[in-house]
């Protein structure tokens, strides 16, 4: 197992296109920007480099019609960033097909669990 893969259950990824797709830590990142109305908070929270957070935001922002992400210049006080109307529903839908995907495999996931070894000792 990888070490970062702390969570049980499915990660989904989309892969809209060649080249694009959206997973738990884009929509992570733009939850973040959502709650914190910043990349750079956003990025710290995840224990990602504001470069790497920044470098995500471009590229979903030039994926789709329009930008998900809206930034502000202007440093502490006046900067900051938000999500846009495309960048709610983007993180709408992505997490309405996380929902969908649990639903649909919960009775698995449970077949599944039952079978696994007994790692406590």
């Amino acid at each position: 197992m990888k070490p970062n893969n702390k969570t049980t259950g499915i990660r989904l990824r989309i892969v809209l296109q060649p080249d694009i797709a959206i997973g738990p830590g884009k929509a992570d990142l733009l939850e973040g920007i959502k709650k914190t109305g910043s990349i750079a908070a956003a990025g710290r929270q995840m224990h990602m480099s504001y470069k790497r957070a920044w470098t995500l935001v471009e590229s979903m922002n030039g994926c789709f019609k329009s930008p998900l992400v809206q930034t502000n210049r202007g440093g502490h006080k006046r900067g900051g960033a938000q999500l846009t109307q495309t960048g709610e529903r983007v993180l709408t839908i992505y997490r309405g097909m996380e929902l969908a995907s649990k639903k649909a495999i919960a009775k698995d996931m449970r077949s599944l669990r039952r079978l696994l070894a007994d790692m406590s000792q």
